[in-house]
């Protein structure tokens, strides 16, 4: 396939050029009109009409329920989503049914998305205060990470034994992803929040109740774990302006200890719970207006590497409940790109330090196999986006299975056009190719 007419972003740079594509890998790379003129006259080619052409973003942090959850979602819906969102490749964590804690259960995740995936995969292994043994003998390349509830409850894969903690950071060998919240500090901030209303907590606490300090305390002892080992750590969904102290501004490619925001800590703050209440309960909780402006600033200032969704969704009735019952997390993977693109148009952040963010560094952080980067060679994973077309999020283009969004009639300035992977065009302008399924992704360890 021929792609040309269109604005490349990589490497921070944007230059007019074109792309030829063969075997699912990119062939060649043409800047501005200066191709072989009988690429034109090519069956397999597409205009992209001055359009900007990315590399395909990579999440590292979803959570699409399957197996054991899938009345809220599963590989097909959620994976179908993001590439509408123009995610080419997804990094899915451990908290299904069953756990995803043994090889054999990732295996089984790893069959169910050859089957069901339309963008590529890869599946964390998750740790427990008992598997030490699993994490110890992790292929380190074709697992991406190990996930670690450090303190924030998940079932039974709570690591809360300080001793499995040292021995987990001591032997892992690979990256160790972690959820960052102090358990007993959250236990004893909702006790306090329960003795003055009952079950009728109001939204607007959630913040009060996991706190900057359960965040900061948690956040503090993985830090402290990964210089006393030499641990590659990587803190997930990083959410107050305390915990940027934690971290080393620079180029990702020189840092043991990284971190990633998230789309809704970006977008949303503390006001936002008098009108969308548990809609945009998460874990971490959504904090102030001096928070979210500091993590953008942040990005800027490369202290935090990655931009991702936490994309974790419930169905509209479980949300609905009141806040002790709500669980946290909502869909986001259709909308990231879009909503980053937003700041974009404030003149709050470049397109190449989005595509740094949401492509490159992820590629870099977790060694991903030729992905991430427009270069020869590389898988041809790709999003084409037209940033002139505004549209509404609306019920109807909602593509969760859960069927809400929390940017619901929110009205977007730039649109998905093309999502191409592996080479193949398998996201044309609300249209589908679920023919061909995503790949396993592979780590260069």
């Amino acid at each position: 396939m021929f792609l040309y007419n269109c604005h490349i972003v990589n490497e921070n740079r944007i230059f007019k050029g074109a792309i030829l594509i063969e075997d699912g890998v990119i062939k060649d790379i043409f800047e501005n009109d200066n191709f072989p003129r009988e690429l034109l006259e090519n069956k397999d080619r597409l205009n992209l009409a001055g359009n900007f052409l990315l590399p395909g973003i990579i999440d590292d942090q979803v959570h699409f329920r399957d197996p054991g959850l899938t009345y809220k979602g599963d590989i097909y819906t959620e994976s179908k989503a993001a590439v509408a969102g123009g995610i080419t490749s997804y990094l899915e964590m451990p908290n299904t049914k069953p756990q995803t804690i043994t090889k054999n259960e990732l295996e089984e995740k790893y069959n169910l998305a050859s089957q069901k995936s339309l963008a590529n995969y890869g599946f964390y292994l998750g740790a427990t205060n008992s598997n030490i043994e699993e994490v110890k003998t992790i292929d380190i390349k074709h697992i991406p990470g190990l996930k670690v509830f450090m303190g924030a409850s998940t079932g039974n894969m709570l690591v809360d034994n300080q001793e499995t903690l040292d021995q987990i950071f001591k032997h892992c060998p690979t990256v160790i992803a972690t959820h960052c919240e102090d358990e007993n500090t959250i236990q004893e901030n909702l006790k306090l929040y329960h003795n003055i209303y009952g079950e009728k907590i109001p939204d607007k606490f959630h913040p009060k109740i996991r706190s900057r300090e359960a965040c900061l305390k948690s956040s503090s002892l993985a830090v402290r774990l990964a210089k006393k080992y030499g641990s590659q750590l990587h803190i997930l969904h990083l959410s107050t302006v305390e915990e940027l102290s934690l971290l080393n501004a620079g180029e990702i490619d020189y840092k043991n200890i990284t971190a990633e925001v998230c789309v809704h800590h970006l977008w949303f703050d503390e006001s936002r719970y008098e009108d969308k209440g548990t809609l945009i309960k998460w874990n971490p909780a959504i904090k102030t207006k001096d928070d979210k402006e500091s993590l953008l600033k942040a990005l800027f200032d490369d202290k935090l590497d990655i931009i991702a969704t936490d994309h974790a969704p419930h169905t509209l009735e479980e949300k609905q409940n009141n806040y002790t019952n709500a669980p946290s997390g909502g869909p986001l993977v259709q909308h990231s790109l879009v909503a980053i693109l937003e700041y974009y148009h404030q003149n709050k952040i470049s397109i190449e330090k989005i595509v740094t963010k949401m492509a490159h560094n992820p590629a870099k952080r977790f060694k991903i196999d030729r992905r991430g980067f427009i270069r020869k060679g590389y898988w041809a994973d790709f999003v084409v986006v037209d940033l002139n077309n505004k549209w509404k999020v609306t019920k109807d283009n909602i593509l969760y299975k859960c069927k809400w969004s929390p940017f619901e009639n929110v009205e977007f300035s730039s649109s998905i056009k093309y999502t191409f992977i592996n080479g193949n065009l398998i996201y044309d302008n609300g249209k589908f190719n679920e023919s061909i399924k995503g790949m396993a992704l592979l780590y260069n360890r």
